[in-house]
């Protein structure tokens, strides 16, 4: 079976400069594929590929045994790509509610939205009882369940998280883990995840790829992975 998505090898340039060089990974219909490395590595470059924001300059990106890559980005969120980008960016003068019903924007089934609705704030109690808060005035952690929650709402066949455990407090980190675990577990919601927090995220994913200056330095499912030595030399302090 083909799979979900599929990145062959994909050169993408900022200016002269390569943030990704022969970069060849893929993904199954059901899985949680994780994007490990350094900062500068390329891991938040494969998304922007992948998204139609930033265009490759080699190579050919596949969703469902079809081409994506030159496709502008809206088109490429209507074939069932939701990303939930680094920084936590929500409407800050928005309410919580009216932020989670952006995610539905391409939507045209009512009764749909409304169960979309229902099962984000089942998955995320805390935004349940934050409907009507301004949603600039949430803590970080808040902010992350909302924007993941928000790109929930475009009921998405696959998911792209760019660092959601960045600058959120430790409790937080494991809430927001159990959560990528239950969306793609019971929801059917297959996740590519980008993590600086590796130990987490190989804890979560079902494989993994660890990136090294624009490239793939070592790839495998992450249970070897998280006993390989270089991994746990580069990747995890040397322990783990």
């Amino acid at each position: 079976m083909a799979p979900m998505l599929s990145l062959d090898n994909v050169e993408l340039y900022y200016d002269h400069v390569y943030a990704l060089k022969g970069v060849s990974i893929d993904l199954a219909a059901g899985e949680t594929v994780a994007l490990i490395g350094a900062n500068g590595a390329g891991k938040s470059s494969i998304l922007r590929a992948i998204t139609g924001l930033s265009r490759i300059r080699k190579g050919s990106i596949a969703f469902e045994g079809r081409r994506i890559d030159g496709l502008d980005p809206a088109a490429i969120v209507k074939l069932g790509i939701a990303m939930v980008p680094e920084g936590r960016r929500v409407f800050p003068l928005m309410s919580v509610r009216d932020n989670l019903l952006m995610g539905a924007f391409s939507r045209s089934d009512g009764a749909g939205v409304s169960a979309s609705l229902d099962e984000v704030l089942h998955r995320f109690p805390r935004l349940k009882d934050r409907l009507r808060q301004q949603a600039g005035t949430m803590s970080g952690g808040e902010q992350q369940m909302l924007v993941i929650g928000r790109a929930l709402m475009a009921k998405p066949k696959l998911l792209l998280l760019d660092e959601p455990s960045l600058g959120v407090a430790p409790k937080i980190v494991q809430d927001i883990a159990r959560s990528i675990v239950a969306i793609n577990r019971d929801q059917k919601v297959s996740v590519l995840l980008v993590e600086q927090n590796s130990r987490m995220a190989l804890r979560i994913s079902h494989r993994a790829y660890a990136l090294s200056t624009g490239s793939i330095a070592l790839s495998g499912p992450s249970a070897d992975l998280v006993r390989d030595e270089r991994v746990q030399r580069l990747y995890l302090g040397g322990e783990v």
